[in-house]
């Protein structure tokens, strides 16, 4: 007599497969355009390949330290003081992790303790909650309304409680596009001062911003930067998303904890990897800022091929991506829709209510424009005749 095999309690029971990976296979499986899920259909710098393939040669693949590569934490914490003026130190404060996603996680999981409540605003990149739940916390969302996405304060200070611990920010924000002033984090600090509360900011879009202000850190204010831990990722950089490498920066006291976790997740990264953007760092410092240039003229190349159409395009002041508003096309949820986009139209979209945990009553899309310019006009061509 066989017995069946046990089947365990999930920890994340409401969960399924993504939304980016289900809209990536579907357009495959379609032949669909993807401007879904967040990634170029380009490479990245020639000399960053050059110098991979030179490392592996050399050798260069037993394992790394723990904490990262000396000459990779030494090139980010001087990118970090040429960029927002600040000093970190490369031995204790930089972490380098498998990706900002890892880097989030051993963060959360680090602070988070059962019962401790966690505020973000929503729409939010859908890591988080997981994470969180996973840590046993409880999520707290801030409701973000379009076309601004701005933050209100006023419901941020109303939900802080006893058991609050951690703010995860995002900025540039994804999906909404939206980038954080100065002034929103003198706003949360002003919010936070007097409470035990620490502060998650990712920044993986740090270069990827067009306001006018250009990007601010939660790195250049000095009383948040004592309590906050912030996210980045070379893969939105260097337009490697594969290559699954990021880094957290954070005082003493938080990296210690946070490598506790790592160390335990995946405890090093890629060495080669990490030498190959150690060399790009210290050779091409220059790439970080001549990429906002770089991506706004796809940015505007797009806006500009979909001005015929009947889409309602919102604000984008950061991030590879785009909001539309179909509601002059359709009444069908945002889920129908994108499905329909992939299926019948034949480009490949995400739908906005899945960075949202409450009801998002708004007809809303997300697409991605770090693509080659024949890939979007191929996309607006299609999108225009709806």
């Amino acid at each position: 007599m066989t017995r069946s095999a046990p089947v365990p309690e999930s920890k994340l029971p409401a969960l399924g497969t993504t939304i980016f990976t289900t809209m990536s296979a579907l357009a495959q499986q379609v032949g669909a355009i993807n401007l879904s899920q967040g990634f170029p259909d380009f490479s990245g710098p020639d000399y960053l390949q050059q110098r991979l393939a030179h490392h592996v040669e050399h050798g260069a693949n037993q394992y790394a330290p723990m904490s990262g590569i000396p000459v990779l934490r030494e090139a980010i914490s001087k990118k970090i003081a040429r960029c927002y003026g600040c000093q970190v130190d490369k031995e204790t404060d930089i972490t380098v992790t498998a990706g900002a996603t890892e880097a989030l996680f051993a963060s959360i999981t680090a602070l988070i303790r059962p019962g401790d409540e966690v505020i973000c605003f929503e729409p939010s990149y859908d890591s988080y909650a997981p994470a969180v739940q996973l840590a046993g916390g409880i999520m707290t969302h801030i409701p973000l309304t379009p076309p601004d996405f701005a933050p209100d304060w006023s419901s941020f200070s109303a939900a802080i409680s006893e058991k609050t611990r951690l703010v995860i920010i995002n900025t540039p924000h994804n999906p909404t596009a939206s980038v954080w002033q100065k002034e929103d984090f003198d706003a949360l600090w002003a919010a936070i001062a007097e409470r035990p509360l620490f502060v998650l900011s990712d920044e993986v879009y740090e270069h990827i911003c067009f306001s006018q202000q250009g990007h601010y850190s939660l790195l250049q204010h000095p009383s948040l930067r004592e309590r906050g831990i912030v996210v980045s990722s070379f893969g939105k950089t260097y337009h490697m998303t594969g290559w699954k490498v990021g880094y957290c920066v954070a005082p003493p006291h938080l990296s210690l904890e946070i490598r506790k976790i790592h160390q335990y997740l995946t405890f090093s990264v890629h060495t080669p990897t990490q030498l190959a953007l150690a060399d790009m760092l210290n050779h091409a410092p220059e790439h970080d800022e001549n990429l906002p240039g770089f991506y706004q003229q796809r940015r505007d190349f797009f806006i500009n091929a979909l001005q015929p159409s009947r889409f309602t395009l919102l604000p984008c002041q950061g991030t590879y991506f785009l909001l539309l508003d179909y509601s002059a096309i359709s009444t069908m949820n945002d889920v129908d829709f994108c499905l329909y986009l992939t299926k019948e139209v034949g480009v490949a979209a995400i739908p906005l209510s899945v960075f949202c945990k409450e009801a998002f009553p708004h007809r809303l899309i997300r697409v991605c424009f770090a693509k080659e310019e024949a890939t979007l006009q191929a996309a607006a061509e299609k999108l225009c005749q709806l």
